[in-house]
């Protein structure tokens, strides 16, 4: 299953609340401003900053290039 598309459209990072990247498969919601990746369990977004992951260089450019590649979109535009 995935995120109601209806949540996506409101869905924003609960620091700077701006739109996010949501990975399907990776079950994760990423904010590229910030490095700071969020989980999505059960289909259930977890938007705690204290149980969000800050990721580094490395991984920060996997992502924003996955999402280039497959088009992944923000949850809506700022």
């Amino acid at each position: 299953m995935s995120l109601d598309p209806q949540l996506l459209e409101i869905l924003a990072c609960p620091d700077d609340k701006g739109p996010l990247l949501y990975f399907q498969d990776e079950n994760s919601l990423y904010n590229a401003r910030l490095k700071r990746r969020y989980r999505v369990d059960e289909d259930i977004p977890v938007m705690l900053i204290d149980e969000s992951e800050t990721v580094d260089d490395t991984e920060h450019d996997r992502l924003v290039a996955k999402a280039s590649d497959e088009g992944i979109e923000p949850t809506f535009a700022q």
